[in-house]
């Protein structure tokens, strides 16, 4: 556990400056979800193991818009890690939250986790404890885009064939907030179908992500089919780098090239 992390979200909590704090409770030998409203509470917080993917791993800011939500005018603490800040930047620019009701707390990943992860920037700049891990580059997509342009399409194809239309990697993206979902559509995916009409349904999804995904690979750890989405949606990441000079979550005031809502 964090002794840096817990002092700070006691002292915010005893100055009344947060309603809660949305961290990480380790509870029966299990690490979850928890919202510390009572300093006291806070000797069972857990920061998580962090060392690996899958380590005590959800979707924070997701739990955070539906506690805005309910208490529209409180003040909340969220625990952050790089991929963390830079979905809260997103959402605060999509108007999913107020900047003015949030208090990041960050904690930095280790370069083992960074490197598994394939992460450009491991760690928040709000970061409190924690090791600020060196960038990793990606090498799965450079093994994929060394394919011949036929050999990658029935490596995807075959890929997307495996997907049993659970919607775990809508269901578990922090991004995912629309109140009406395209791939509900039925013009566009027909529902009942398994696997969904080839590749329809993931390439939906993926340029829904454009300018939205912020890299915590959620929804490829969800996968109850292994398909390797975080490749997908890192290229769509860097196709929208190069073409339109946008890093998603990188910046407060920049917003993504598909965000067209007037910021007041």
């Amino acid at each position: 556990m964090s002794q840096k992390i817990k002092e700070q979200v006691k002292q915010l909590l005893a100055d009344r400056k947060i309603k809660g704090f949305l961290g990480l409770r380790e509870e029966n030998g299990h690490v979850m979800p928890y919202l510390f409203c009572d300093p006291q509470e806070l000797d069972s917080l857990s920061v998580g193991d962090w060392k690996k993917p899958g380590d005590a791993r959800y979707p924070l800011n997701q739990i955070l818009i539906q506690l805005a939500m309910a208490y529209p005018d409180e003040t909340f603490a969220v625990l952050v890690r790089g991929c963390d800040e830079r979905g809260l930047r997103e959402l605060f620019k999509w108007k999913q939250l107020e900047e003015g009701k949030v208090i990041p707390i960050g904690m930095g990943c280790p370069d083992e986790l960074a490197k598994a992860c394939e992460c450009e920037k491991p760690f928040p700049d709000c970061q409190i404890d924690g090791p600020k891990g060196k960038g990793a580059p990606s090498q799965r997509i450079s093994k994929i885009e060394a394919m011949a342009l036929e050999e990658r399409f029935q490596y995807w194809l075959k890929e997307f064939n495996r997907c049993i239309k659970c919607y775990g990697c809508r269901n578990i993206c922090p991004m995912c907030f629309c109140n009406e979902c395209s791939l509900e559509e039925e013009l566009l995916v027909e529902k009942g179908d398994i696997p969904p009409d080839n590749p329809t349904f993931h390439l939906v999804r993926a340029m829904h992500m454009v300018g939205r995904c912020i890299d915590c690979g959620l929804c490829e750890e969800a996968c109850p089919a292994e398909i390797p989405l975080r490749i997908l949606y890192k290229k769509i990441t860097e196709v929208v780098a190069e073409e339109f000079g946008y890093k998603t979550g990188y910046s407060i005031e920049e917003k993504s090239p598909l965000n067209l809502i007037e910021v007041k």
